[in-house]
């Protein structure tokens, strides 16, 4: 779930992202300052838009709005009050972590690709990253799925020539970080600045 709020660009109205489906079955329901927008043939609920949200929760962010349990138990109680039973949950879970890439192979379809195993202290992900520096050995920083990158994409699963990936492995331009070389390269972390909890 991602929740994004921009006052001066569209108004006192929260955007509240939960899933993607086929835009061709995109419908949406009003009850009051509550919209539920859902795939009509699946009933699968994508978000809903609150609006008067500054009525409902204190909002100051512009952009991405940082989720917090408080943050969603307040947007529950908003769509309660317009009608609505739905209750969303959020993962509160870091999307921007320290990994640990422990293996690199080639990338069976695509020269420039590679395939990654990389450990992210909770759990291990395969990501196809297309960086000329990525080795085995290295601490990255890893987008995990449900990130929002500072350019506004949204990181999902995706397949890349054939092989699922699960996350981006990161370059500091795409983190946004001042002075963030042109050159094309993941940022390498070095070892005794960053310490995560990896498996053995």
């Amino acid at each position: 779930m991602n929740i994004f709020y921009n006052r001066d660009g569209i108004g006192d109205v929260l955007i509240i992202s939960l899933d993607e489906f086929d835009e061709t079955n995109r419908t949406f329901e009003r009850k009051g300052d509550a919209v539920r927008i859902f795939d009509k043939k699946t009933n699968v609920t994508g978000g809903f838009n609150l609006f008067n949200a500054s009525s409902y929760v204190d909002i100051a962010a512009k952009g991405q709005v940082e989720l917090s349990e408080e943050l969603v138990e307040k947007i529950n109680d908003a769509l309660v009050k317009n009608g609505f039973d739905e209750r969303i949950e959020a993962d509160l879970s870091p999307k921007f972590v320290v990994g640990y890439v422990k293996e690199k192979e080639k990338h069976p379809n695509a020269d420039k690709l590679s395939i990654c195993k990389v450990d992210v202290g909770t759990e291990e992900l395969q990501i196809v990253c297309g960086a000329p520096n990525v080795e085995a050995g290295q601490k990255v920083v890893v987008a995990k799925v449900g990130a929002v990158m500072p350019s506004g994409m949204l990181i999902k699963d995706a397949e890349l020539r054939g092989v699922p990936s699960s996350g981006m492995i990161c370059s500091a331009k795409e983190l946004g970080l001042p002075n963030a070389p042109e050159k094309k390269g993941i940022l390498v972390l070095e070892d005794q600045k960053y310490e995560p909890k990896l498996r053995k």
